[in-house]
């Protein structure tokens, strides 16, 4: 399935976002000696790109959905993380606010890709169904 232009900042923001993570996980653990927290914030945070990669070549309609949708799971479980690591003071409120701005920015990015998507099915499905 060929990704469209809105996809493709998709795939850029997603891109970034993890190089952001990574740089945090380092942060983590070189500043705080932080290891568990900065390990599943780093498998959710680089797991959004993978996802919108393994999208831009799915098999189907549905394929591409399923795909955006984990990696809608996992940006809403990094948010999760970007949550506890700042009430628990490793992030100091503005590295917080900069990297959470990003994060809820790719999950509005995802939901209104699916959103798209998904009405893009009912149209074609509904004018197959008028065609017959």
């Amino acid at each position: 399935m060929k990704i469209m232009s809105k996809e493709s900042v998709l795939k850029a923001k997603s891109f970034d976002f993890a190089i952001r993570i990574i740089k945090l996980n380092q942060y983590l653990r070189e500043k705080h000696s932080e290891y568990q927290l900065s390990q599943q914030i780093l498998r959710a945070g680089t797991s959004v790109g993978a996802m919108v990669r393994e999208a831009e070549h799915a098999e189907s309609r549905r394929d591409f959905l399923h795909k955006l949708n984990i990696g809608l799971k996992e940006i809403n479980e990094c948010g999760y993380w970007l949550d506890l690591l700042s009430a628990t003071n490793y992030l100091d409120k503005r590295m917080y606010e900069s990297i959470r701005k990003d994060c809820v920015e790719l999950l509005k990015m995802l939901i209104a890709s699916i959103k798209t998507t998904k009405t893009k099915n009912k149209t074609q499905e509904n004018y197959h169904l008028s065609s017959l």
